[in-house]
């Protein structure tokens, strides 16, 4: 289901989800003008079609012995797609890494690594990211604060958007 089949109660369901996922069908449907039985059967279909990809928890890592966050900027010496694919699911296998991306410019990856202590994380650092195979460079960025951490998308931009 494209992002433009999704009429405006689509969009209201998602972005209702996306602030509490928590909440139960009938707030739900309070919430997006609709009764309770078509409001479960359009979020089955969200979820379905993969746009619902899952429910979690947004847990405090730092409270949680987490002290460290650090982003990795890592350059491979081939961007062949084998190797591309060889590496990323070389990531999967690291429970620091949190995050991957694959980005288009001076660096092939990013990643967004937690760890207890920056102990851990130089030992993660030294023992699995910069020797693993086709592991070129890497460069870390130590997370001071997090200003902004938003989850999911801006449902609000898109409304206007759709309004212009």
């Amino acid at each position: 289901m494209p992002h433009n089949k999704l009429d405006p109660i689509d969009r209201k369901i998602l972005s209702e989800l996306q602030a509490d996922g928590r909440m139960t069908n009938v707030e739900l449907s309070q919430r997006v003008g609709i009764s309770a039985p078509p409001c479960l059967r359009r979020v089955r279909t969200l979820e379905e079609v993969g746009l619902i990809k899952g429910y979690h928890a947004d847990v405090n890592a730092r409270d949680l012995g987490f002290e460290v966050q650090v982003f990795a900027m890592v350059g491979l010496h081939s961007q062949a797609e084998v190797d591309l694919v060889e590496f990323e699911e070389r990531v999967q296998g690291w429970p620091l890494v949190r995050e991957c991306h694959m980005l288009n410019g001076e660096i092939d990856f990013i990643l967004k690594c937690v760890a207890p202590d920056l102990t851990s994380f130089q030992n993660f650092l030294t023992h699995e990211l910069t020797s693993a195979p086709n592991v070129a460079s890497v460069k870390t960025s130590l997370v001071i604060r997090n200003a902004k951490d938003a989850p999911g998308v801006p449902f609000d931009v898109m409304e206007a958007r759709a309004e212009t």
